[in-house]
């Protein structure tokens, strides 16, 4: 029998098998993410993290696409600081916190990406242990046109120990896209499939049949081995670094370029959970 809770606009899951799921479930904004939606991923993945019948999980986004980044209506705003400054670093802080808990908890965590993984998605993707795309996945670190630093949610960090810093630099430098091809070429997903979160419950599942403590401890070892401490005094860097960019007049002015609805853009989605 599995155990299902739900934490805002993000479902959880663990079923029987100890296979456990974190889904995003915002679809109408493409999973954009908030305020709101980052508390919820903290909880549900703080959830399956301390379930005890759960050996892996799979994060997924329903809907057309896995995580379209900041959502640009709500921002991440809380409404806990008068102090604009305090509020934006409030917001990034508690986004950099889903990325540690990812990468903190003793499961690993496989996502299971298809259509836009951009910005806030693509550093989601990155902090996962390992990534299945669709062939219609898109990663894309788009800051430097928005007037901000690629220093977001881990992704400076992660992304230049996965792909190389080269790589990663042209990526940032250039904000351009990561198509899944790209992505699998440079060892960014383990595998283009047809339908992304069935091969991911897969693997997830072949995971849980392990003996859980050569799972733990290889994550661990893992963990050790990109110096996920470091990771940690990266992040505080980055919550700096793009609090004082989301202020900027910069900034500011290419958000309203940006508004400017884009849904022609939106692929085909292919292999979303339903």
């Amino acid at each position: 029998m599995s155990d299902e809770r739900t934490f805002g606009h993000v479902r959880g899951e663990v079923d029987a098998d100890g296979v456990g799921a974190v889904t995003l479930d915002r679809p109408e904004r493409l999973n954009a993410v908030d305020g709101e939606l980052i508390g919820s991923m903290i909880d549900a993945f703080t959830w399956v993290g301390e379930h005890q019948r759960c050996r892996s999980v799979v994060l997924a986004g329903r809907g057309l696409s896995f995580c379209a980044g900041l959502d640009l209506h709500n921002g991440l705003g809380t409404n806990t600081f008068h102090d604009p400054v305090l509020e934006v670093e409030h917001g990034i802080r508690r986004g950099a916190a889903v990325v540690r808990i990812m990468r903190e908890i003793p499961q690993p965590v496989i996502a299971a990406v298809h259509g836009y993984a951009v910005g806030a998605g693509f550093a989601f993707a990155a902090a996962a242990d390992i990534r299945l795309a669709s062939p219609d996945a898109r990663f894309n670190a788009v800051f430097v046109k928005i007037g901000m630093s690629a220093g977001d949610l881990g992704l400076s960090w992660l992304l230049p120990r996965i792909i190389g810093a080269g790589r990663a630099a042209d990526l940032f430098l250039t904000g351009s896209e990561l198509t899944a091809q790209h992505a699998l070429a440079a060892g960014f997903v383990a595998g283009i499939e047809s339908d992304p979160h069935a091969a991911a419950q897969r693997r997830a599942r072949d995971i849980a049949l392990l003996p859980s403590y050569g799972v733990v401890t290889t994550k661990r070892l893992l963990n050790a081995s990109l110096d996920v401490s470091g990771l940690h005094q990266h992040l505080e860097s980055e919550v700096r670094a793009q609090a004082l960019g989301m202020l900027t007049d910069d900034h500011r002015a290419a958000l309203q370029r940006f508004r400017t609805p884009r849904a022609a853009a939106i692929p085909t989605p292919t292999g979303a959970p339903s």
